[in-house]
């Protein structure tokens, strides 16, 4: 970056730019040059947060607001600013009377939209997760808000005055009454203000602290109102439904499959009270728990509250979605999802910002959705990675859902069939209560689940503990074939993902660059998983032998296998992008990779879970808390008096669990584990990844706070390694820190080496 652009850093002044700049295109006006702008009359100081990645400018920066743009620089607009000589976009924060920093101030360029598309809760939320991440809060916002499509901001605005008689013969509004627009722009900027730290010289931004109070309705939420006036919407532009006129009133839902928890009316009765319950719900086998988080919903709905639901994919908040609209009805909530498209998804993501719909479904980008008066987060499925952004810095929606519960004092349901070591470290720590089922109810509703290495299988088959697919599940899947479908998981999708020698059991490699080997289907040669290339004539370069056998089968040879045991009985694969949403309820067999079982009316007569090993063995921490995960949303799809047959050692405490159909103490368990050996979430731990040397470099200049620990560096990947630091948990916003300033340095230096930040990384080992 130039030199200029480090010294406004400095200052947390703009500079102005140098020269007039070019003409636009078109008939776009020419820029004015700084001389010959005039300041607005009233708050002429804009503070905008620039949308520059650098650590070390990640903080506001003053700039003048012209007087043609005093109108339009509307708190929370986005808006395009000249910063170190070139035009970058940015969001205005709000605005004031002077500045606290001397020397002159750049214009603003212009005013991209006067829609207010950052709200003052999340423009808090979004300076903590980036403390809480060591990242910046231009990396959150990209996530947070969706990028502009003029065309349906546009067509949300009200029809211009002109065609209705009351402006000018170019359609021209007629003026505002006086004094409307400055009080408009100073509630604005007294709440974002608000939800800011203030501002020190030399010194970077403080956690903040904010508060959405609940409103009782759509316009009586704080900001909903203001944030319409500042985009030149009226009320006549808001639909019926979303003003509470020409609708009924939502009733509040009856408690209905809640009444099965111990806990669960009074949780719906907190919320409908307008407390703000915490709770990590254990849900019951089947399918009604869609229609459980809707009735949460909408009892938030009908107190007058906002409620947000993320859950893990598409397939998922299809579900919800359609749970939603039987209990709340048509046009009361919006789903976002990234396969609506750009226009439709900014639509709907519109009339969230506006408060015109206050109760949203979707998936880990819904997670920054600025619904109004909130007073209801869900996560379903925690565990899920899926509810992991890929991208910095890496937040995961449990984590930023609980920090908007605790922020705007909502309620919160982190839910699922499993429970994580995570959302049991906010039950054991008081910051959430346990939702459950009494035993006598969960025996009611589980299936009956066995595993093929207990020891009167293996008495009656000695080859159940060597074979794929055992005799238990071959008779189990005959006889419930006679019912319905039967359902058989496979923990990897393809044909052989994994091939070894068939003579001494070592691994096949590529002889070019040493991947793993694979083969793709029954008549194709051995290839090579990383660099594509095939190997017909293959040898063991220990012994000679030239024959492959199986270690890991995927999904389609599993399905030829059962097709040969099953010769009259129809065979589905749902795996990979040929999942299958639904299926009749009719007798067949359906092998599905985990998260692609598709659904039934009614559920499966049984469900088969081949290759428990395999998930098991994965080197991953959360393994086998990832294997009873993956093995419970299976078996909850079974029909209630169901039996699932899993193929894998009876005495392992996570088939126990599975058996018991008890993921809590599971999860107790888990979590004991991990506070004994200094592991997540016991305390807080950072990856730092990158070069060899880029690695040492960023440690050695880096002051970690007394108690962290840093665990060596080793290899991740090709030419990278990766280094852990660990730190118990009341110092994990100091490790941040440290990190975040660390990451500063090097940015201010110009430090071409790329280190990548991630703390609380979903796979750690």
């Amino acid at each position: 970056m130039a030199a200029d652009q480090d010294q406004a850093g400095a200052r947390g002044t703009a500079t102005p730019a140098r020269g007039a700049g070019r003409a636009g295109r078109g008939k776009a006006p020419r820029r004015q040059s700084p001389a010959a702008q005039v300041p607005a009359a009233h708050l002429p100081v804009a503070r905008v947060l620039v949308d520059v990645p650098l650590a070390h400018l990640d903080r506001p920066f003053d700039y003048l607001v012209p007087d043609r743009l005093s109108e339009a620089a509307v708190p929370g607009c986005r808006v395009r600013v000249r910063f170190a000589g070139q035009l970058v976009g940015g969001y205005l924060l709000d605005r004031a009377e002077v500045s606290e920093h001397q020397g002159r101030l750049a214009f603003l360029e212009r005013v991209v939209s006067r829609e207010p598309v950052l709200t003052p809760e999340i423009a808090a939320l979004a300076r903590e997760v980036a403390d809480r991440y060591a990242g910046t809060m231009a990396d959150v916002l990209r996530l947070a808000i969706p990028p502009r499509h003029a065309a349906v901001e546009k067509a949300g605005q009200p029809r211009a005055a002109g065609a209705q008689g009351h402006g000018d013969r170019h359609g021209a509004p007629p003026p505002r009454e006086a004094g409307s627009t400055a009080q408009t722009r100073d509630t604005r900027a007294r709440d974002i203000r608000g939800a800011l730290p203030p501002r020190e010289a030399g010194d970077g931004p403080a956690a903040p602290e904010a508060v959405s109070a609940p409103g009782s309705g759509a316009n009586s939420v704080p900001g909903a109102a203001t944030a319409r006036a500042a985009a030149g919407v009226p009320d006549e532009a808001v639909p019926q439904g979303a003003r509470g006129a020409g609708v009924p009133p939502l009733v509040r839902p009856e408690p209905g499959p809640w009444a099965r928890y111990q806990q669960g009316a009074a949780f719906l009765a907190a919320l409908a009270d307008g407390r703000a319950p915490r709770a990590v719900w254990t849900a019951l086998p089947g399918q009604g728990w869609p229609e459980e988080i809707a009735r949460a919903a909408g009892t938030a709905a009908a107190a007058g509250r906002g409620a947000l639901i993320v859950v893990p994919d598409a397939r998922d908040l299809g579900l919800v979605d359609a749970a939603l609209t039987r209990t709340l009805g048509s046009g009361r909530h919006v789903s976002l999802s990234a396969g609506l498209g750009p226009a439709e998804r900014y639509r709907r993501w519109l009339a969230v910002a506006r408060g015109e719909i206050r109760v949203v479904a979707g998936t880990r980008a819904a997670m920054f959705a600025p619904v109004a008066g909130l007073g209801l987060v869900v996560v379903w499925d925690d565990g899920d990675d899926l509810h992991a952004e890929p991208r910095a810095p890496y937040p995961h929606a449990r984590e930023v859902l609980a920090l908007r519960a605790h922020r705007s004092r909502a309620g919160a349901l982190i839910g699922g069939f499993a429970r994580t070591a995570e959302a049991t470290s906010l039950v054991a720590s008081g910051w959430a209560r346990a939702v459950t089922a009494p035993r006598d109810v969960v025996r009611r509703f589980a299936p009956d689940v066995r595993a093929t290495g207990d020891d009167a299988e293996l008495a009656r088959d000695e080859a159940a503990r060597t074979a794929r697919i055992p005799s238990l599940a071959l008779r189990t899947a005959r006889a419930a074939l006679e019912r319905g479908p039967v359902l058989v998981q496979v923990p990897r999708r393809g044909y052989l993902t994994a091939v070894a020698c068939e003579r001494c059991r070592a691994a096949a490699r590529c002889a070019t660059c040493g991947g793993p080997m694979a083969v793709a289907a029954s008549d194709a040669p051995a290839g090579c998983r990383w660099c594509g290339r095939s190997d017909a004539e293959w040898r063991c370069p220990a012994c000679g032998h030239g024959r492959l056998r199986a270690v890991v089968t995927g999904s389609r040879r599993t399905a030829e296998e059962l097709a040969r045991a099953f010769p009259g009985a129809p065979v589905v694969v749902s795996a990979g992008a040929a999942t299958i949403n639904s299926i009749p309820p009719r007798p067949a067999l359906v092998v599905a990779t985990p998260g692609a079982e598709p659904q039934v009316d009614g559920g499966y007569a049984a469900a088969v879970l081949l290759d428990g090993w395999v998930l098991l063995g994965r080197p991953s921490l959360a393994a086998s808390q990832e294997a009873l995960r993956r093995w419970l949303n299976a078996a909850a799809l079974t029909a209630p008096g169901g039996t699932v047959v899993l193929v894998a050692e009876a005495a392992l405490p996570v088939v126990q669990a599975l058996i018991r159909w008890d993921p809590v103490t599971h999860a107790e368990r888990e979590l004991a584990e991990r506070q004994a050996l200094g592991f997540p979430p016991a305390v807080r731990m950072a990856a730092v990844t990158g070069a060899a040397e880029a690695v040492a470099g960023f440690l050695a200049g880096t002051v970690l706070p007394a108690e962290a620990e840093v665990i060596g560096t080793v290899p991740a990947g090709a030419d990278k390694v990766q280094a852990l630091i660990r730190i118990p948990r009341p110092g994990g916003l100091a490790l941040a820190a440290a990190l975040r300033q660390a990451q500063a340095d090097r940015a201010a230096r110009k430090d071409t080496s790329q280190v990548r930040i991630q703390l609380d990384p979903a796979d750690l080992i």
